[in-house]
């Protein structure tokens, strides 16, 4: 199945969108890891804005990039690389959906336990460490393997005191292994509701977070210049749903290449980075051969700001621009697009401000636009498209409460946990305002209050 990029016939999309909006949150997420700050000695401020995950700092993005090999801490804790975290929430959307937003639940005001997760997450030597990640989604009644990112790594010295690190990254989708967050795997919003509505198109990189396997060979010269390169390829029907996933998006026919690079200056507490992505996927829709082979092309340029200080006021600023080039002809041939030629675009940026580590508050924005196309985007309740179009406009805000997460914190390092309050409030949805789905439904009806609690021990 497309998520978000192509739709099945209505009696096929009916069946999987309850897991496919489950799963697509699942894939968002990214977390803070107490077993980092046991190894380390460094409190989860170190290495996150706010006290916690997934937002790094400076320092947390050279424990990635170094493979999380980094020590510091002592005893027998901090060699122990287990983790685990879990969150609830509440969902409320301006107005019911149809039916209930997933087995169990209501069609409103639903209370959740999101997800279960348990992480093997530190360094196995002083030149290999991983993070690995497995989740039972409470909304799914499904495990899925999360996250995942093994690094091989080792410093190289070179003349003038320059220095370079050169590494391999095993991992299950595009950007996972990505220091910034910026990029999709690790992207704001870093939790949301799986309970309710959220507009169908984005790139096919978000897609195929999860469900594929690749390696990436990265660099990091200078403490500055980053550059990764690498291929993926898709697990496979029966291995993807093996792993939990239900969201397959199709059969890649060849390697799929992944290049992405970045510069960084970090000066008096702050820290600034550009950088850009590129990523090519060719996919057999749904898996099922004959049909050729629909590919797309996404182009990808960020930007990062910092203001780290001494921890009293922290500001961070970001933002990721995409623009991806599309050829269905394989989906024409199904009869699932009627366009054999398309692009799609996506702005997303967001600022967040941190107070003493402990309060913030985060403004967010997402802009979507692209082809329209009859039969990639057409009607359906809730989650269709009356005109054909992909565009969407959301803005997001959010408030947030950490306790702990610092160096004199109660439990620290082996105890987090993060209070949030997050609204979003969509302009348009699928294409439209009023009656975007052509059932009726106005973009304004899927506004979400989002509640939650987020403990990670």
């Amino acid at each position: 199945m497309w998520k978000g990029r192509m739709r099945l016939p209505a009696r096929v999309l009916g069946a999987l969108a309850v897991a496919v909006a489950a799963l697509s949150a699942i894939a968002r997420p990214a977390h803070a890891v107490p077993s980092f700050a046991s190894q380390t000695g460094q409190p989860c401020s170190a290495c996150h804005i706010g006290s916690f995950g997934p937002q790094l700092t400076p320092f947390g993005r050279a424990f990635k990039i170094s493979g999380y090999t980094l020590q510091g801490g002592d005893g027998l804790a901090s060699r122990i690389p287990l983790s685990a975290m879990v969150y609830s929430s509440f969902t409320n959307t301006a107005q019911n959906q149809p039916g209930p937003a997933a087995t169990h639940y209501a069609d409103n005001n639903n209370f959740a336990l999101d997800q279960i997760s348990v992480f093997l997450a530190g360094r196995f030597n002083d030149y290999a460490g991983a993070m690995i990640q497995g989740t039972y989604s409470g909304t799914a009644a499904a495990f899925h393997w999360d996250n995942t990112d093994v690094r091989v790594t080792t410093p190289i010295d070179l003349p003038n005191d320059a220095n370079l690190r050169i590494g391999l990254s095993l991992n299950n989708g595009p950007t996972v292994q990505d220091p910034y967050n910026n990029t999709f795997a690790w992207g704001y919003p870093y939790v949301a509701s799986a309970l309710a509505p959220v507009p169908g198109a984005n790139p096919i990189i978000t897609s195929l977070i999860g469900n594929t396997l690749g390696a990436t060979i990265n660099g990091w010269y200078d403490n500055s210049l980053y550059f990764d390169v690498g291929v993926y390829g898709t697990m496979g029907t029966a291995l993807a749903k093996m792993m939990g996933d239900f969201s397959y998006p199709g059969t890649s026919s060849a390697p799929m290449p992944y290049a992405r690079v970045a510069y960084e200056w970090d000066w008096n507490g702050q820290a600034a980075e550009v950088g850009g992505l590129l990523f090519h996927a060719n996919l057999e829709p749904g898996g099922i051969p004959g049909y050729g082979t629909d590919t797309y092309t996404d182009f990808a340029v960020d930007g990062l700001y910092q203001f780290i200080g001494d921890g009293t006021n922290t500001v961070s600023v970001g933002g990721i621009y995409t623009h991806e080039i599309q050829n269905l002809g394989a989906s024409v041939a199904q009869g699932l697009a009627a366009n054999p030629n398309g692009h799609l675009d996506q702005l997303r940026a967001n600022v967040t401000y941190y107070y003493q580590k402990t309060y913030g508050a985060t403004f967010a924005v997402q802009k979507t636009t692209g082809s329209a196309d009859a039969l990639l985007y057409s009607p359906g309740p809730v989650t269709g498209s009356n005109n054909g179009k992909p565009n969407s406009m959301e803005y997001i805000a959010e408030l947030d409460y950490v306790p702990f997460g610092k160096s004199d914190s109660w439990g620290a390092p082996f105890a987090n946990i993060k209070f949030g309050l997050q609204y979003t409030l969509y302009t348009e949805f699928d294409g439209g305002v009023g009656n975007y789905d052509g059932y009726g439904r106005s973009a304004g009806a899927n506004n979400t209050l989002y509640a939650f609690a987020w403990l990670a021990f």
